[in-house]
């Protein structure tokens, strides 16, 4: 893993937790965006080599939504950048790793990601990005 590539936060609503990080940053959103296969529409704030992803449920059934239920909003997942997805997965699967996805999928920021399960991460949702080639 080659560092924190971002921290997820869950937000009942995107366009006034974007005013307030703004706000905090002193910077603004740099990127809006919706997955829709996730359910999210999404926020990015740049912060050094690190970003902040506001995440918004657009439906009931999505994760965020479901999450914002049980947990109310906060931080949701950390994301690392990884150079090569595949073998990252491989490696931790080896290492007793439970993954939420066996294969890469589409996510946002121009990005492929995989997701282990806080089953096996001592409770924290953990993400892997890798910049699309």
């Amino acid at each position: 893993m080659n560092k924190i590539e971002h921290l997820g936060i869950a937000v009942r609503n995107i366009e006034e937790s974007a005013i307030i990080y703004e706000k905090l940053l002193g910077s603004a959103c740099y990127k809006l965006e919706e997955v829709q296969s996730e359910g999210v529409k999404t926020a990015f704030f740049q912060i050094g080599d690190s970003k902040i992803e506001l995440l918004q449920a657009t439906n009931d059934e999505s994760p965020i939504a479901k999450f914002i239920a049980k947990k109310g909003p906060g931080i949701h997942h950390i994301a690392f950048d990884v150079s090569d997805i595949q073998s990252e997965i491989k490696r931790l699967q080896a290492e007793g790793f439970e993954l939420i996805h066996q294969t890469p999928k589409d996510g946002a920021d121009n990005k492929i990601i995989a997701f282990l399960h806080p089953k096996s991460t001592d409770g924290i949702l953990v993400e892997l990005c890798q910049e699309k080639r």
